[in-house]
């Protein structure tokens, strides 16, 4: 899809899904390509998708026991 600058600017909205449905679109200066609009991936990483499904993982905060700590230091 080519357009011009002109055009671009009355139908940007148009053309921002366009280039979001992964076709290219080229704006022009005259007759000129200047730029092009591309989408930007989204990351689909979530926080917490596997909450209660992994059990409970280990408090490395928390201070070891008596035995964990002598085994540790080879006691």
């Amino acid at each position: 899809m080519l357009f011009t600058v002109h055009k671009a600017k009355s139908q940007l909205s148009k053309l921002i899904d366009a280039a979001l449905a992964g076709e290219e679109v080229v704006i022009a200066k005259g007759t000129k390509p200047v730029v092009k609009l591309v989408a930007i991936p989204q990351s689909r990483f979530k926080l917490g998708v596997l909450e209660g499904k992994v059990g409970n993982p280990p408090d490395f905060l928390e201070p070891l026991s008596t035995e964990e700590l002598d085994a540790w230091e080879g006691k």
